[in-house]
């Protein structure tokens, strides 16, 4: 059914609240959606639910507004530090997200208070936080939840406030399983007790998912809510009934170029771009940032460990701006009047691709979204339309193109650090390229490495093993002798010189040659990580934090291991130059 008529709030079974109805009024929210008519009147009658409904259709509303009910139902209220509510979310925005909603309810009961344990700040403030405010909903994510769950110590006993639990509610919970939670979950699961009320709320159900229903619902109530477009063509499809999915064809070096005209065009819009790699984010993101004028540039990707809470509550406040992202922004996210979504590199999965497009056209709201895809991916567009039940429509040309490229390569002619940038992003998006779920239509031997060089601007190739023994007439590399480029930032042009001195002074090593496999080839730590993840928890705070001066240590850390014999001077020469940085 269509998701704006859905009935009013008054037309459901269960009565609400006379402040919760006033704060749907103040938010503007006049019309229930499809899972949230079918799921709160569930939820407020003691029922398990477990619900499937495509991204942007309201969910968070179908899980607050009980939590809110069920809590006032109580006879005996909630102490200090008694929780009744638990939300679990994979990602801090998700998270923040839900905390803002959830206060906007909060505002018009001061009896109870909530909190949010997130990543990215320092577990002891969570601490002393809880103990002097407590908490009657907590908003968490797994790794921070299951961190304070073991803090007795510190004089937090969260396994004694969950005593009191009313509702657990599990957002995302296929991502949160897809993401390796699945080893957090079961040991916070464990701390709860069985009489609770539980909701898990996904955009897809997975045969893990599943299992995790049989688990932790007793005869859940599934829901499934399909949206019926604006025509019966589209009522099986899996994106919002009111967005527009295009796709454009062009070639790696014309890519960049395309990207910055389009978002010139559009510059008084809300825009999300989306790179597969942490590496890809920082390169291109700052040459945006240059090249697209009086226009609000943020960047966000996952091994961001500090600032991503603030750049993300900061894009959210904007009217316009573009925000470029990897798949950390994909699911669940909503940000306010997104006009376009732009996928600057397919994602390494169809579902993601999905998700991504669902950042706009939200909870009946219109929207755009662009693919830009070479020439040998454009089957790409049939897969997604049969697998996905996505369909694309081929968009126009962009228009006045112009090569904005050779300004890149003098950015990177002027700070080391952006030319080691583009260095890393290259690597990086060959090693994306090549784990891809669809190995048929994105394959490395296929791709066409001088048109990619060209196309991210690159001074020189780098020396990885796809490219070893092989020439490229169709890249011309710059005359300059790129070891003489220096770093803007004169701490750390300060840091190289030393560490290219002691490179110097280190005495002469016996080369030891080893025939290693294309990165590409290789298992990410990632993978290696959720081979494990049943064995060991999952930590959200080991996000590796990529600031400058963390890569300058590290190589001051691989001369050591050269000076002692540790590592030969090829192996020294590859890490330094061309560390790949993890999708």
């Amino acid at each position: 059914m269509d998701n704006t008529t859905d009935g009013t709030w008054d037309s459901l079974p269960v009565k609400l609240h006379e402040s919760v109805l006033s704060t749907l009024s103040e938010l503007q929210f006049s019309h229930m959606t499809p899972v949230q008519s079918a799921c709160i009147p569930l939820f407020i009658g003691n029922k398990d639910v477990a619900a499937e409904a495509v991204t942007g259709s309201g969910k968070t509303l179908a899980f607050v507004i009980p939590i809110i009910e069920l809590l006032l139902k109580r006879e005996e209220k909630l102490k200090k530090m008694q929780v009744g509510a638990l939300v679990i979310t994979p990602t801090r925005e998700l998270a923040l997200q839900i905390s803002e909603v959830m206060q906007q309810f909060l505002n018009k009961f001061p009896e109870f208070t909530q909190i949010l344990l997130i990543g990215g700040s320092n577990p002891i403030e969570d601490v002393e936080k809880l103990k002097d405010r407590g908490a009657n909903i907590v908003i968490a994510t797994p790794g921070r939840l299951e961190d304070m769950f073991r803090r007795k110590a510190d004089g937090v006993d969260l396994a004694g406030s969950v005593r009191s639990l009313e509702v657990l509610v599990l957002d995302e919970a296929d991502r949160l399983l897809d993401m390796g939670f699945e080893a957090s979950l079961n040991t916070i699961l464990s701390y709860l007790p069985k009489q609770r009320r539980t909701g898990l709320f996904s955009a897809t159900q997975t045969q893990e998912l599943e299992k995790l229903v049989r688990a932790g619902l007793r005869n859940p109530v599934r829901i499934t809510v399909k949206e019926k477009g604006l025509a019966a063509a589209a009522a099986s499809q899996k994106t919002p009934a009111r967005l527009s999915n295009y796709y454009t064809i062009c070639r790696s070096e014309d890519k960049f170029n395309n990207l910055v005209a389009f978002l010139r065009q559009h510059k008084h819009e809300k825009l999300l771009v989306f790179f597969s790699t942490c590496a890809g984010v920082e390169y291109f993101g700052r040459a945006l940032e240059a090249l697209v004028k009086k226009v609000s540039v943020r960047c966000i990707h996952g091994k961001m460990k500090n600032k991503r809470n603030s750049i993300f509550a900061d894009f959210r406040s904007l009217t316009s701006g573009i925000l470029v992202c990897t798949d950390v922004m994909a699911r669940g996210i909503d940000i306010p009047d997104v006009h376009w979504v732009l996928q600057y590199d397919p994602p390494s999965c169809a579902t993601a691709f999905v998700h991504r497009c669902g950042r706009t056209a939200r909870i009946g709201n219109y929207g755009n979204a662009l693919v830009f895809l070479l020439p040998m991916e454009e089957s790409y567009v049939n897969f997604l339309s049969i697998n996905q039940k996505c369909p694309l429509q081929s968009m126009a040309p962009v228009r006045d193109v112009v090569d904005v490229l050779p300004k890149v390569k003098a950015m990177s002619l002027a700070d080391r650090a952006m030319f080691d940038k583009g260095m890393r992003a290259f690597v990086s998006y060959v090693q994306a390229y090549a784990k891809h779920e669809c190995s048929l239509i994105f394959r490395v031997k296929d791709l066409d490495f001088a048109s990619l060089a060209r196309g991210f601007a690159l001074l020189r190739l780098p020396k990885m093993p796809e490219l070893r023994g092989k020439t490229f007439p169709g890249f011309a590399q710059t005359d300059v002798d790129t070891e003489t480029i220096r770093y803007k930032d004169k701490n750390r042009q300060k840091q190289r010189q030393k560490m290219l001195r002691e490179r110097e002074q280190a005495p002469p090593q016996r080369r030891i040659f080893t025939r290693t496999k294309s990165w590409s080839k290789q298992k990410s730590r990632k993978d290696r990580r959720r081979k494990t993840a049943s064995k060991r928890k999952h930590h959200e705070d080991s996000d590796v934090n990529d600031e400058d001066m963390k890569e300058l240590l590290n190589d001051t850390r691989l001369l050591k291991k050269l000076k002692k014999g540790q590592i030969s001077e090829e192996d020294f020469e590859k890490r330094v130059a061309t560390t790949p940085e993890e999708s």
